[in-house]
């Protein structure tokens, strides 16, 4: 058997990809996409098609806001592209500019919801994406309420993980690969062991106390960087991996051993801890890791939705 066959016995498999020819090839149970996944597929020729689709809806509908709707369509128009290939759920992504906007963030998720309504997609095959800063949780709170789900992305923390999961989240995204980034910069390294590694950790450390305490919030380990830091989280209740890394875990034989679980979690010493807005911030704040990649993520997200802006621009 192969390790992706493997993993497949203890995790959920999430496609990190915009490409719906590789959701096919893998056959995930849900897929997730961000701003800069979108503009990778966006200048592939056989997706030409749902941004032109996306840029008469956007004139049609639009005015003055052609553009911004137009960019809100396209990620409509992939993520029911890839709700035809999957059977699950798709995540989608609101703008990253709109990550210290509650009500900018709610809107947004409305406006996505209601295409998917229009379109004959229930609410309930869509993740909203929201970044964990504190706004985000306010609106994912508010959203959970209303029974629209929220995947809680950028998130590198266990400050972000316990306001996420208090908020009701259904579903949160630490980024195992962009904290090991961090680590490996600040402590010049070059690796470290698949057990030591700080993003595989983190993701660990979140799983534990998710699980010690009972919360309902699902974790799906993103943003890796290689087949070891995967493995390592066999267990975990999700695990969003890109196209290359699917396909070395295909190529490889062997059987995948359980990192994670929940019972083994039930006697981690962990004490539990209140997050309100004020101990939010400042548990971000003393993680320097946290603080850096959360404000990086989001600048890198919107200088993605810039550049798709620019594509839309010139077909306008």
């Amino acid at each position: 058997m192969n390790k992706f066959e493997g993993l497949k016995k203890h995790t959920v498999i999430v496609a990190d990809t915009g490409e719906i020819d590789e959701i096919k090839k893998y056959k995930p149970t849900d897929a997730t996409t961000n701003p800069s996944l979108i503009l990778k597929a966006s200048e592939i020729e056989e997706y030409k098609p749902l941004i032109e689709e996306a840029v008469q809806y956007g004139k049609s509908k639009g005015g003055q806001k052609a553009k911004e709707l137009t960019i809100t369509k396209i990620f409509v128009n992939f993520g029911k592209e890839i709700l035809k290939v999957i059977p699950g759920r798709v995540s989608t992504e609101v703008d990253a500019r709109l990550s210290f906007d509650v009500e900018g963030s709610l809107k947004k998720a409305h406006e996505y919801i209601a295409l998917y309504e229009e379109a004959g997609i229930p609410k309930e095959r869509i993740l909203i994406k929201l970044a964990s800063t504190w706004e985000g949780v306010l609106a994912a709170s508010e959203l959970e309420k209303e029974g629209i789900h929220c995947n809680m992305t950028l998130m590198f923390s266990l400050g972000q993980a316990i306001a996420c999961a208090e908020a009701g989240a259904t579903l949160i995204s630490p980024f195992v690969g962009r904290i090991l980034d961090w680590y490996k910069k600040a402590e010049g390294k070059e690796s470290y062991p698949a057990d030591e590694d700080p993003g595989v950790l983190s993701v660990t450390n979140i799983f534990n106390y998710y699980k010690k305490f009972g919360y309902n919030t699902q974790i799906m380990g993103a943003s890796f960087r290689n087949v070891d830091e995967v493995l390592e989280l066999a267990g975990c209740d999700l695990l969003t991996i890109s196209p290359k890394l699917l396909q070395e875990l295909t190529d490889s034989e062997g059987a995948v051993a359980q990192k994670l679980s929940a019972d083994r979690a039930q006697k981690a010493e962990l004490e539990k801890i209140g997050v309100d807005e004020k101990s939010f911030r400042w548990m971000v704040n003393e993680d320097a890791m946290a603080t850096e990649k959360l404000a990086e993520g989001i600048r890198n997200f919107a200088k993605d939705t810039v550049k798709l802006e620019k594509l839309i621009e010139g077909l306008m």
